[in-house]
Formats: C-alpha cells, sequence, structure tokens
C-alpha cells in the first residue's frame, strides 16, 4: 500500500498580512512559510500507519505545487517522515489549477490513500481534495477525523451532525481530512533532518491549463470596534448596548 499526502505552503498563522501591487498580490517580504496545518496532521497520521506494520503501507509521498521558493517546506515534510516528494514547479494560483496539476502527476501512479486538508490556512477554500477526487475519478470521503486498515481496506471515521459515521472504501480512495486526524503533529529529530536532503525529490514541469479564475483584488477586513467596560455595579448599562448597539438580546 502506498500513501500520498498533499501539502500546501501557508504563511505562519502569526503573518501579519500586507498586499502590493494595488491590492492584488501578497506581499511575501519577510514570511515565514510553514506546512498547511491540516496537511501536517494529514502526514502525521499517514506516517503512523506506516509505522504499524500491521498496515502493509509500504511508502509515503508528498505532492505540492509551489516554486522552487516552497522546497525548505517539502524538505520539512521529508524531515518528519516522508520517504520522497513531488513538486510540481508552478505558482498555485487557484484550488482547480493546484487539483488539476496534482491530478496530472498521479494519473501515471498507483497511490491507494491520497490525503488532502480540508482547507489551507491562507485561503480557506476547502475545494482541492474534492476536485482532485473527481479529476481522477476517485471516491473521496470528507470531514474525515480517523483512518485505519483492516483487511488491507482504508476504515474511515467521518464527523456528521450529532454523532460520528465509520465507512469502508475501496481503495483508492481521496480522504479529506480535518483537525482530531492526529493529536499533535509529528516533529522532526536531527536524524530526519539529516535524512531528508537526500530523499528523492521529483521536479514535474506544469501542465497548459485554462484559468478560471482572476484575482480583482484583496479587501483587508474592517477594524474591530474599541473594547468598551462596563461598571460591575451597573448592569442596565451592559443590557443596553447588548440590546441596543450590539442587537444580540
Amino acid at each position: 500500500m502506498k500513501i500520498l499526502v498533499c501539502i500546501s505552503n501557508v504563511p505562519d498563522t502569526t503573518t501579519k498580512v500586507k498586499f502590493i501591487d494595488d491590492f492584488k498580490k501578497l506581499d511575501t517580504t519577510g514570511i515565514q512559510w510553514i506546512i498547511n496545518p491540516w496537511d501536517e496532521l494529514s502526514l502525521t497520521r499517514a506516517l503512523e500507519l506506516k509505522d504499524d506494520n500491521t498496515n502493509g503501507v509500504q511508502k509515503v509521498t508528498v505532492a505540492h505545487v509551489g516554486l522552487v521558493g516552497s522546497e525548505p517546506t517539502i524538505r520539512k515534510a521529508l524531515a518528519i517522515g516522508a520517504d520522497d516528494a513531488i513538486r510540481v514547479n508552478a505558482e498555485p494560483s487557484d484550488a482547480y489549477f493546484v487539483a488539476a496539476q496534482l491530478a496530472e502527476v498521479l494519473k501515471p501512479e498507483t497511490y491507494d490513500l491520497i490525503f488532502c486538508g480540508i482547507e489551507s490556512s491562507d485561503f480557506n477554500g476547502s475545494t482541492v481534495g474534492g476536485m482532485l477526487a473527481e479529476l481522477l475519478d476517485y471516491p473521496s470521503v470528507s470531514s474525515v477525523s480517523n483512518v485505519k486498515i483492516e483487511n488491507g481496506l482504508p476504515v474511515i471515521t467521518r464527523e456528521i451532525d450529532g454523532g460520528k459515521e465509520i465507512v469502508t472504501v475501496p481503495a483508492p480512495v481521496v480522504v479529506i481530512v480535518q483537525k482530531g486526524i492526529a493529536k499533535e503533529p509529528r516533529i522532526a529529530a536531527m536524524r530526519g533532518i539529516m535524512m531528508a536532503r537526500t530523499k528523492p525529490l521529483k521536479i514535474v514541469e506544469p501542465v497548459a491549463l485554462e484559468s478560471f479564475t482572476e484575482v480583482i483584488g484583496y479587501e483587508m477586513p474592517k477594524p474591530r470596534a474599541a473594547c468598551k467596560f462596563v461598571d460591575p455595579e451597573n448592569p442596565g448599562q451592559l443590557v443596553e448596548l447588548l440590546q441596543n448597539e450590539a442587537k444580540i438580546i
């Protein structure tokens, strides 16, 4: 069994967002880039499955669409424990572009499980996993909080309203995961960091695709209103503010 984990290269969540080119492009100056948190948890779970010899997982591969500047993030995934990596050498312009490029890379290969984070922490689009499954003509399961292998088949737990659903799906399958898939992201050890330097990183040139989206511009959210303090001896003022200003009661 082989597992592929799709990873995104995203700004650290503490990054102060700034735009250039008349608010049409993100200013990447000084940004610290990390593995998308949902993808990092996906990778952790994939490695946990590989660690259990009874699951029969021979290899865990990571795949990414991005330019050469994203390679440190890919190497971090290799340091965490992935066996090899694929990078499509292109700017990830939108969700469809990313999904289509990944699909072209994966069509000649056979991976039993393809993990995708439910969303990326920058655009929060939640569409790449579903698009990838459609382009590959694979079944997909979303809102996944656990994956096990039993008798050679993926047994998937997904969150639903009021409870959980457990399904068995024949491989290959695209698994769209959310937080809960792993308790904590795996941390790269020094040995892993050293080994990552020599692990295979395959560079693939992108295929020509029609673009379906265009960035008109970005807009910063409105600043939050100043915090108002109410004297604890004056509950009437609090009620008035909640009724007439916040309008929540």
